[in-house]
């Protein structure tokens, strides 16, 4: 304890208390972490899950990432390799966990405010209270940046005990991680709160696209044929908003507009072609893309 500064004229400091206290919040009362679930996309009752966890820092981690994990769709693999099968995530473990992590780590303790973690239809998102470091930037975020932890005296010991790294690293994991798995890239708000958005990959109703045919850079009429009510993944409703916009589009423009890599543009282009929802004519030089009707 003292070798980590935790203990001042024979006290232990705050950060000790939440690091290895018994009970920590008895004395701060706000440090637990809230998490909500809701129905849709905006914070309305009823809330089919609701928990308020308390412990250590350790403990929070947990039962804060294990909360959302629970809860989102995930892919468990065939054993044809392994005993143990694989578990996709819809989304990254690793992102969801870092994102938890940074949200205890550099939250204001001096504020009011509780870390919360709000899990929506379309999305989650985790708040924690307090203002990025003097200056840093939302834009810094994204790219390789120095670490300015909030509370240095909480991030030794996470960093020692391996739940953080010290090197400005983490967001720029958030978001490679996400981008890898081929979904939307998470966003970062700076407002009363410090907040990560992660974008899920839901299936949204088509019958409201429109989607007519499209063919030398002109809609059919958004009254045109339909996909007879087929669920389409977030991302490739994008990918068809794209077409509409500019049949001529490239995969490489689709994966710079939605900031997603062009394998995973390429996925989702190959399964809307298989539910004969799009179809190219022409090659890659000079084609278009072509929205027709599934019957």
């Amino acid at each position: 304890m003292s070798h980590l500064d935790l203990i001042k004229e024979d006290r232990v400091t705050n950060a000790a208390l939440l690091l290895f206290g018994k009970k920590p919040q008895s004395f701060m009362v706000t440090s637990c972490v809230k998490c909500c679930q809701f129905y849709g996309n905006k914070i309305t009752k009823p809330i089919p899950s609701y928990h308020i966890y308390e412990g250590d820092v350790f403990e929070l981690i947990d039962r804060a990432v294990s909360f959302v994990m629970s809860r989102i769709n995930a892919e468990v693999s065939d054993r044809d390799k392994s005993v143990l099968a694989d578990v996709t995530y819809e989304l990254p473990l690793a992102a969801v966990t870092e994102a938890i992590v940074n949200a205890i780590c550099h939250r204001d303790n001096t504020s009011n405010g509780s870390v919360q973690v709000m899990l929506f239809k379309n999305r989650l998102e985790i708040w924690n209270p307090g203002q990025l470091p003097y200056g840093l930037t939302i834009e810094m975020l994204k790219t390789n940046h120095s670490s300015l932890p909030t509370n240095p005296l909480l991030a030794r010991p996470m960093y020692l005990y391996g739940s953080i790294e010290q090197v400005g690293t983490g967001t720029e994991m958030i978001i490679s991680t996400c981008l890898k798995q081929g979904l939307v890239a998470p966003d970062f708000e700076q407002k009363e709160n410090f907040k990560v958005i992660f974008w899920r990959n839901v299936l949204e109703d088509s019958d409201d696209i429109g989607l007519g045919d499209v063919t030398g850079g002109q809609t059919g009429g958004q009254t045109g044929g339909q996909t007879g009510g087929q669920s389409l993944l977030k991302v490739q409703k994008k990918i068809i908003d794209l077409i509409i916009e500019n049949p001529k589009i490239s995969r490489k423009e689709m994966s710079d507009k939605l900031n997603i890599n062009a394998s995973a543009v390429q996925k989702h282009i190959e399964k809307l072609k298989k539910s004969s929802i799009i179809h190219r004519e022409g090659g890659d030089f000079g084609g278009h893309w072509k929205i027709i009707t599934s019957l």
